[in-house]
This record gives structure tokens, C-alpha cells and sequence, in this order.
């Protein structure tokens, strides 16, 4: 550092606040004590940094599944805010929910010195009796932490209610739903949404359909249904199990969105060139992930407990070719007895 300070034609104290990155310093004199660190070498000792401000600037992040698309945008999105803010991620997949395996996934992470961790879709929240390792600051994306941790979420009620609407006032009777895993916390709130809708909107409530969010899973549940006339609309609970459907119905001689309507939830870049592209619930993943990042820093930095709160980033529908209005507007959907005429 001294170094850097003589090269530079500045204080020690300067080249300090320059390398924690602080904003007293002029943009001029910030260039030139870069500069002089390029020059010398110098690398700030995050080990020496820590024990002066009692913070590593690095944080944890603990995700349960990156092959769902939203939780490998979700983590896309918070390492991108925290490499903004010259922060580090040490990143800890669980293969299994269960109380044990996101303990030890804590324990990793506090002995990666972090000063902050945040769990990406965590359905192990929802267990009552849960006692996860106090002392760190913590945020929960897409996961019932809400009686205990901040949590960002994107609103899923409203991204169901933007999708069902849209299938009601294109004049479909009802809408059915092919919904994600049921222990997923975003595929549960989907799926209640679009239960309540249809029923305060006095129309049937079919039987949800359940898939596991892959491509393969829409494409079997769309076989067991492709031949079914009384059904119109469909509400996926995500685009990748929606691209299965749509396979299945096109081989049964199932038009979409002629036959069927279709919509998907995520809005996946793919998505716009399915055939035909797809009407879809677009999901903020970069918001989720900056909101994220902001609580944990704002607790890391102030040095509070934890504040229970909920952010909800809000999605928007983007409509493309695959809903129309039915063929038969007449027609009586989700009507058992209507099926057997």
C-alpha cells in the first residue's frame, strides 16, 4: 500500500479508501491510485480487510435445483448485482430438501467466511420444526420464508390471474392447468391462483394436471388429454412443460391455437420461436436477483436482525400466437357431463 501511495502522489489513507471502495475519493485521484495498483501489483488482502471491517465481501448462496430455469436465472441474476458491487459468491447446490443437508450446506458456506447467504427456492422452509444456523444474514428467493426471513418472490398470483384472464376473455368456459411438482412453493402459488380465479369467476374448476417442469413430463400429460374435445385452454405452469404439450397436440391432429390455447409461465428466450410461439407470464429473474442482493447487503451493512418482509416483483403477459378465441364458444368446457354426450 505504501507503494501505491508513493506512485500514486497520495496518502496511504487514500489508497485505502480507493481499495474498500469507498466514495470520498475523486474520480481523478481514483484513476490515478488504480492506476498505481495496476503498476505495483497490488492486490487487497481480503483476509486483512475482514479483520479491520468484520466483513469478508462475499456471499453464500444455497440453491436446490439449477436445472428449473428460473433457479438457474435467479442465480445468474444475483451473481451478476453481487460482482457489480465487487462482492464474491460461493455457491452450494443441495440435492435433497431435508433439514440435515441445508444445515451442513450452512456450515460450508459460514467456514467460506460469507457475510450473507441467501437460499434460492427453498421447500424446506415450509417445515415448521425447521431450525436452520442463526448469526448470518439471510434472504429467501421463491420460498415460504416470509414468517421468518426476507424474501423476494415474483407474484405468482397475479402471473396466474394475467394468464387465466387472458384464456376467459378470449371466450374460453374454463381453463385447465398443468401444474409443476407439488412441493414447489411457486408452482403451489400458481396453481391455488388459478383454482380461486375460476372459481370467483363462477366457471368449473377442472382437475389439475401435474408435471415435473421438463419438456417430457408436458408432453406425457398432453397425451392423456390431446383427444379430449371439451378441453380448449390450457394453463402451464411453466414453457418448458408447455413445449411437451404443445408436441402432444400438434401428433394428436390438435391445433394450437385453433383446437387449444396455450400459455406458459416464465418466458424463456425459446419460447418466442416455438410453433407457434408462445404466449407466455414473463418473470423479472434480474429484479428477483438485485432485490435479493440488496436486502442481504442492507442487513450485512447495518448490522440489524433480519427483517421479516416480502418483495414481490410483479410479471407481465406476453401474448404471441398460441391462444385464440375457441372454435365453439358454445362449448362446455371442464363439464363432466358435457363429456359423455
Amino acid at each position: 500500500m505504501a507503494d501505491v501511495a508513493a506512485v500514486a502522489g497520495v496518502s496511504a489513507q487514500t489508497v485505502s479508501r480507493v481499495a474498500n471502495n469507498r466514495t470520498n475519493v475523486e474520480a481523478t485521484t481514483r484513476e490515478r491510485v488504480l492506476n498505481a495498483m495496476r503498476m505495483v501489483g497490488y492486490r487487497p488482502n481480503t483476509a486483512a480487510r475482514a479483520l479491520v471491517t468484520g466483513q469478508f465481501r462475499a456471499i453464500g448462496v444455497i440453491s436446490f435445483d439449477l436445472r428449473a430455469h428460473g433457479n438457474a436465472r435467479t442465480l445468474e441474476s444475483i451473481v451478476s448485482a453481487v460482482q457489480r458491487i465487487d462482492y464474491s459468491v460461493s455457491v452450494i447446490t443441495v440435492q435433497n430438501q431435508t433439514e440435515q443437508a441445508v444445515r451442513e450446506a450452512f456450515e460450508r458456506l459460514t467456514m467460506q467466511a460469507v457475510d450473507g447467504i441467501i437460499l434460492n427456492e427453498a421447500q424446506i422452509l415450509d417445515t415448521p420444526a425447521l431450525r436452520l444456523p442463526t448469526g448470518l444474514p439471510v434472504v429467501v428467493n421463491d420460498g415460504d420464508g416470509t414468517h421468518r426471513y426476507a424474501a423476494v418472490h415474483t407474484d405468482q398470483a397475479e402471473g396466474a390471474r394475467l394468464a387465466v384472464r387472458h384464456l376467459l376473455d378470449l371466450g374460453h368456459r374454463t381453463v385447465w392447468h398443468l401444474a409443476g411438482p407439488q412441493d414447489s412453493y411457486p408452482a403451489r402459488g400458481r396453481a391455488e391462483a388459478w383454482h380461486h380465479i375460476l372459481k370467483d369467476a363462477g366457471r368449473p374448476v377442472p382437475p389439475a394436471l401435474y408435471g415435473d417442469w421438463s419438456a417430457d413430463s408436458g408432453y406425457r400429460v398432453g397425451r392423456e388429454i390431446a383427444h379430449r374435445p371439451d378441453i380448449s385452454a390450457v394453463f402451464v405452469a411453466n414453457d418448458q412443460m408447455a413445449l411437451g404439450l404443445v408436441r402432444a397436440l400438434h401428433e394428436a391432429g390438435r391445433r394450437v391455437p385453433d383446437d387449444v390455447s396455450v400459455v406458459g409461465f416464465d418466458n424463456i428466450a425459446e419460447s418466442a420461436h416455438f410453433l407457434p410461439p408462445l404466449t407466455t407470464v414473463h418473470q423479472d429473474f434480474e429484479e428477483i436477483g438485485r432485490h435479493a442482493v440488496a436486502l442481504l447487503l442492507d442487513q450485512i451493512r447495518s448490522g440489524r436482525p433480519p427483517q421479516v418482509s416480502v418483495t414481490s416483483v410483479a410479471p407481465r403477459l406476453i401474448v404471441r400466437d398460441s391462444t385464440a378465441p375457441p372454435a365453439d364458444p358454445g362449448r362446455t368446457d371442464g363439464n363432466p357431463a358435457a363429456r359423455h354426450t
